[in-house]
Protein backbone atom coordinates (compact mmCIF):
# COMPACT_ATOMS: atom_id res chain seq x y z
CA UNK A 1 0.00 0.00 0.00
CA UNK A 2 1.14 3.34 -0.85
CA UNK A 3 2.28 5.97 1.49
CA UNK A 4 1.02 8.85 -0.19
CA UNK A 5 -2.47 9.46 -1.81
CA UNK A 6 -3.18 12.35 -4.35
CA UNK A 7 -5.58 13.61 -7.00
CA UNK A 8 -5.93 16.04 -9.12
CA UNK A 9 -8.05 19.36 -9.26
CA UNK A 10 -8.82 20.33 -12.81
CA UNK A 11 -11.48 22.57 -14.59
CA UNK A 12 -12.65 20.46 -17.87
CA UNK A 13 -16.11 21.20 -19.57
CA UNK A 14 -17.02 17.62 -21.14
CA UNK A 15 -18.10 18.77 -24.81
CA UNK A 16 -19.66 15.89 -25.94
CA UNK A 17 -22.66 16.42 -22.66
CA UNK A 18 -22.43 19.98 -23.19
CA UNK A 19 -23.91 19.77 -26.99
CA UNK A 20 -25.80 17.12 -26.02
CA UNK A 21 -27.91 19.43 -23.71
CA UNK A 22 -27.98 22.01 -26.15
CA UNK A 23 -29.89 19.31 -28.20
CA UNK A 24 -31.82 18.47 -25.72
CA UNK A 25 -32.73 22.90 -25.40
CA UNK A 26 -33.22 23.00 -29.37
CA UNK A 27 -35.79 20.55 -28.93
CA UNK A 28 -38.18 21.68 -25.99
CA UNK A 29 -37.59 24.78 -27.71
CA UNK A 30 -39.02 23.56 -31.46
CA UNK A 31 -42.06 21.87 -29.29
CA UNK A 32 -43.14 24.35 -26.46
CA UNK A 33 -46.04 26.54 -27.41
CA UNK A 34 -44.95 29.82 -26.08
CA UNK A 35 -42.14 29.71 -28.90
CA UNK A 36 -43.84 28.69 -31.65
CA UNK A 37 -43.13 30.93 -34.41
CA UNK A 38 -40.32 32.95 -32.31
CA UNK A 39 -36.77 32.62 -33.82
CA UNK A 40 -34.64 31.15 -31.33
CA UNK A 41 -31.43 30.13 -32.24
CA UNK A 42 -28.45 28.89 -29.69
CA UNK A 43 -24.47 28.31 -31.24
CA UNK A 44 -21.57 26.46 -29.59
CA UNK A 45 -18.50 28.19 -30.38
CA UNK A 46 -15.61 26.62 -29.03
CA UNK A 47 -15.29 29.18 -26.02
CA UNK A 48 -18.37 30.68 -25.39
CA UNK A 49 -22.48 29.80 -26.37
CA UNK A 50 -24.73 32.95 -28.54
CA UNK A 51 -28.26 32.55 -28.02
CA UNK A 52 -30.54 34.82 -30.00
CA UNK A 53 -34.39 34.78 -29.53
CA UNK A 54 -37.33 37.47 -29.55
CA UNK A 55 -37.44 39.48 -26.16
CA UNK A 56 -35.87 39.42 -22.85
CA UNK A 57 -38.69 36.90 -21.42
CA UNK A 58 -37.91 34.57 -24.19
CA UNK A 59 -34.02 34.55 -23.62
CA UNK A 60 -34.86 34.07 -19.80
CA UNK A 61 -37.17 31.06 -21.21
CA UNK A 62 -33.92 29.93 -22.86
CA UNK A 63 -31.39 30.30 -20.16
CA UNK A 64 -33.52 28.34 -17.34
CA UNK A 65 -33.99 25.38 -19.87
CA UNK A 66 -30.80 25.34 -20.78
CA UNK A 67 -29.87 25.09 -17.29
CA UNK A 68 -32.09 22.44 -16.69
CA UNK A 69 -30.56 20.00 -19.39
CA UNK A 70 -27.28 21.24 -17.84
CA UNK A 71 -27.97 19.87 -14.21
CA UNK A 72 -29.24 16.76 -15.84
CA UNK A 73 -26.18 15.29 -17.63
CA UNK A 74 -24.03 16.18 -14.66
CA UNK A 75 -22.25 19.59 -15.51
CA UNK A 76 -21.66 22.08 -13.17
CA UNK A 77 -23.68 25.57 -14.10
CA UNK A 78 -20.35 27.45 -13.23
CA UNK A 79 -19.19 26.42 -16.27
CA UNK A 80 -21.67 29.67 -17.63
CA UNK A 81 -19.79 32.52 -16.99
CA UNK A 82 -21.93 36.38 -17.39
CA UNK A 83 -24.20 36.81 -20.49
CA UNK A 84 -23.37 39.66 -21.80
CA UNK A 85 -26.85 40.75 -23.39
CA UNK A 86 -26.89 43.01 -26.58
CA UNK A 87 -29.33 44.27 -29.45
CA UNK A 88 -29.40 41.98 -32.46
CA UNK A 89 -30.89 42.79 -35.92
CA UNK A 90 -34.83 42.65 -36.34
CA UNK A 91 -35.25 43.59 -32.79
CA UNK A 92 -33.78 40.70 -31.23
CA UNK A 93 -31.44 40.09 -28.97
CA UNK A 94 -28.33 38.68 -28.66
CA UNK A 95 -26.79 36.69 -25.49
CA UNK A 96 -22.60 36.02 -25.71
CA UNK A 97 -22.12 33.56 -22.44
CA UNK A 98 -18.57 32.52 -21.57
CA UNK A 99 -17.99 28.63 -21.22
CA UNK A 100 -15.77 29.03 -18.32
CA UNK A 101 -12.82 25.82 -18.23
CA UNK A 102 -9.24 26.01 -16.94
CA UNK A 103 -7.57 27.00 -13.57
CA UNK A 104 -5.79 30.18 -14.00
CA UNK A 105 -2.93 31.10 -11.65
CA UNK A 106 -4.69 33.46 -9.46
CA UNK A 107 -7.55 30.65 -8.87
CA UNK A 108 -5.36 28.10 -8.71
CA UNK A 109 -3.68 30.50 -5.23
CA UNK A 110 -7.35 30.84 -3.50
CA UNK A 111 -7.75 27.18 -4.09
CA UNK A 112 -4.54 26.13 -2.70
CA UNK A 113 -4.82 28.68 0.13
CA UNK A 114 -8.19 27.51 0.90
CA UNK A 115 -7.00 23.80 1.54
CA UNK A 116 -3.96 24.64 3.10
CA UNK A 117 -6.20 27.47 5.70
CA UNK A 118 -8.59 23.97 6.54
CA UNK A 119 -5.76 21.17 5.90
CA UNK A 120 -2.67 22.06 6.76
CA UNK A 121 -1.00 18.66 6.73
CA UNK A 122 -2.18 18.20 3.24
CA UNK A 123 0.20 19.04 0.62
CA UNK A 124 -0.49 20.84 -2.25
CA UNK A 125 1.55 21.58 -5.52
CA UNK A 126 0.13 23.68 -8.95
CA UNK A 127 0.98 22.37 -11.79
CA UNK A 128 -0.18 24.73 -14.68
CA UNK A 129 -3.57 24.37 -15.42
CA UNK A 130 -3.60 21.34 -12.38
CA UNK A 131 -3.57 20.99 -8.77
CA UNK A 132 -2.11 18.02 -7.51
CA UNK A 133 -3.23 17.56 -4.08
CA UNK A 134 -1.45 14.82 -1.49
CA UNK A 135 -2.04 13.33 1.76
CA UNK A 136 -1.24 10.47 3.71
CA UNK A 137 -4.93 10.01 4.96
CA UNK A 138 -7.48 8.75 2.37
CA UNK A 139 -10.51 10.58 4.21
CA UNK A 140 -8.50 14.07 4.10
CA UNK A 141 -8.57 13.90 0.41
CA UNK A 142 -12.25 13.14 0.68
CA UNK A 143 -12.83 16.05 2.92
CA UNK A 144 -10.52 18.24 0.42
CA UNK A 145 -12.89 17.45 -2.71
CA UNK A 146 -16.09 18.05 -0.79
CA UNK A 147 -14.45 21.49 0.90
CA UNK A 148 -13.18 22.36 -2.87
CA UNK A 149 -16.55 21.81 -4.46
CA UNK A 150 -19.00 23.42 -1.93
CA UNK A 151 -16.95 26.40 -1.37
CA UNK A 152 -18.69 29.67 -2.32
CA UNK A 153 -14.96 31.13 -2.89
CA UNK A 154 -14.29 28.72 -5.77
CA UNK A 155 -16.45 30.15 -8.60
CA UNK A 156 -15.54 27.66 -10.95
CA UNK A 157 -16.10 24.27 -11.98
CA UNK A 158 -13.75 21.68 -10.35
CA UNK A 159 -12.88 18.31 -10.43
CA UNK A 160 -10.46 15.80 -9.40
CA UNK A 161 -8.61 13.28 -11.49
CA UNK A 162 -5.95 10.71 -11.32
CA UNK A 163 -6.75 9.77 -7.66
CA UNK A 164 -4.91 7.34 -6.87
Amino acid sequence: MADEHSFDLVSKIDMQELTNALDQTRKELAVRYDFRGVPTEIKQEPTQLVITTADEFKLKAVRDILETKLLRRNLNLKILGEAKNEPASGGQIRSTIPLIAGISADKAKVVNKLIRDVFPKVKTQIQGETIRVVSKSIDELQAVMQLVQSSPTVDFPVQAENYR
